[in-house]
């Protein structure tokens, strides 16, 4: 550390402790471009430590009743309420999105929370009496041990409160590897589990980088990873944690990358397809893995659909996400949005007509901020970069196809099948769409289907790396170790040996 910046470090059984690796990395505001604090990068050694906390604290963790644990998630509930607008700020002061959107993280965060709350409920199993013989049969859900999560930069509070409050809840401890672009808000969180009476060591983090991802891969004691964010590190995580050697083979969830596509039928309310195509393509400046980033235009409702587009990408106020009537703050970092620049560039070359142009934004007062204003792209063919590969930010591609069965089978072609919607008047066009389409969040007259928190969310194809979505119930069970009971007692045992196979009887 320089000492000339805030410095933001690990927190390790249940308090907060300096950084020892030497390493770190600069914190930007993304709307100012200034530098504003240092965050530590840990070494192997730290995530160690980390670790080491967390597996002391597992087996009383575990012993504690899922009533007193679901206890500590109502306190934790509550404190996230109170500090609710200073999450928020914490997010847009480092990831640049606009306040009344990062409010809106910590809401569908604290959903989670609430969720987990019914932990008593959601850990009960099933029980059968007498299956035959005096023999009675049940399950158990039990905690895992030593869980970790790797969170990406776009949702610093609402992705870990996808992960911890569930793991912790099934009786698990968890170490937090958040992103290093915008670290504060995690530290605020482990605040959070502490004023609410959660035992040192079952919640730490540890800041980093790469090297903080393969220490949790490889170290013996975490039995299972949690992690979001592009689709290549998601397959690495994935791929590394199943050549994990050992006793116990890791347990990954790795959600990846997405190309979101919103198919506009000719039937469909016009007006109501702009305005969610507009706020869920520039909604966070396009950094989110639910953004819709390509309109799919059936039939003669393109050249409408883009007429309608054009003013409205105009008119985005884009503007220091902490004033009022901002709709649309920076991106994260100078270099993802010159990444985004160079994906527009791309498209131009490529042959797409780039009908509005957001590279050279300025905002009054912020020239040194990395904004960019929306982009749109229109006769995007499919072979393009533009149209294969996410681009993370405000630029928004829209492929003109003749009919709904061209629409499904473009979108069934792409690598990704995160989210989906469709825009109809039309139930049987709907039922249709959904049933065929392969994506594992479906929208009907809803751009961006997040399922609530006691259902649970991930894509298919290369946007997820394992057999379990996160939170909700897909969540519990990823969480937890199913065991089967059978148990009769000495009176109804009969006489001698059994050789054949056990049946009910």
């Amino acid at each position: 550390m320089t000492g000339r910046l805030a410095a933001i470090s690990h927190y390790i059984n249940g308090q907060a402790v300096a950084a020892t690796s030497g390493r770190s990395q600069v914190v930007f505001n993304p709307a100012t471009g200034a530098e504003i604090a240092e965050v530590a990068l840990a070494s192997e050694a730290e995530v160690n430590a980390a670790v080491a906390a967390a597996q002391a604290a597992a087996p009383a963790w575990a012993d504690t009743a899922p009533l007193k644990r679901a206890r500590v998630l109502f306190k934790f509930k509550e404190l996230i309420e109170k500090h609710h607008d200073e999450l928020a700020a914490m997010i847009t002061r480092e990831h640049g999105k606009v306040f009344s959107d990062a409010k809106g993280e910590v809401v569908r965060g604290l959903e989670i929370v609430e969720y987990a709350c019914g932990m008593p409920q959601l850990l009960k199993t099933q029980f059968t009496d007498n299956i035959g013989g005096g023999i009675d049969n049940w399950q158990l859900r039990q905690p895992l041990g030593v869980t970790a999560g790797i969170t990406p930069f776009n949702f610093p509070v609402m992705v870990p409160l996808w992960m911890a409050p569930v793991s912790i809840g099934c009786g698990n401890t968890f170490v937090l590897k958040p992103s290093e672009r915008d670290p504060s808000p995690s530290l605020l969180l482990a605040d959070l589990f502490k004023q609410a009476g959660l035992p040192d060591g079952v919640f730490n983090v540890v800041q980093g980088d790469k090297l903080a991802v393969d220490a949790l891969i490889h170290h013996p004691d975490v039995k299972a990873i949690s992690f979001v964010g592009s689709t290549p590190i998601a397959e690495y995580i994935y791929t590394e944690g199943a050549r994990r050697k050992g006793a116990y083979p890791l347990r990954v969830q790795a959600l990846g990358g997405a190309k979101n596509h919103l198919v506009v039928m000719p039937d469909a309310d016009l007006d109501q397809a702009v305005d969610a195509l507009i706020g869920a393509a520039y909604g966070s400046a396009g950094e989110r893995c639910m953004a819709i980033s390509v309109a799919v235009a059936v039939g003669s409702v393109a050249d409408k659909l883009v007429d309608a587009l054009v003013p409205r990408v105009k008119a985005l106020k884009v503007r220091n996400g902490m004033e009022p009537d901002a709709e649309m703050g920076p991106v994260v970092t100078a270099a993802h949005k010159a990444k985004i620049e160079s994906y527009i560039e791309q498209g131009v070359k490529a042959g797409a007509k780039l009908v509005v142009d957001g590279r050279g934004h300025q905002v009054p007062g912020h020239e040194q901020g990395f904004f960019l204003g929306g982009s749109l792209f229109d006769h995007v063919s499919i072979e393009m970069s533009i149209y294969q590969e996410e681009i993370f930010g405000p630029v928004l591609c829209v492929v003109r196809v003749a009919d709904l069965g061209a629409a499904i089978d473009v979108i069934n072609r792409h690598e990704f099948g995160n989210g989906v919607s469709l825009f109809t008047s039309d139930g049987n066009t709907a039922r249709e769409f959904s049933r065929r389409i392969e994506a594992g969040m479906v929208g009907v007259n809803v751009p961006i289907p997040v399922p609530m928190a006691w259902h649970s969310f991930g894509g298919w194809k290369r946007s997820l790396f394992g057999d379990a979505h996160i939170y909700g119930e897909e969540g519990v069970r990823f969480y937890t170790r199913y065991k089967s009971i059978m148990q009769r007692w000495p009176a109804s045992i009969g006489k001698g040996a059994e050789f054949t196979m056990p049946v009910a009887k």
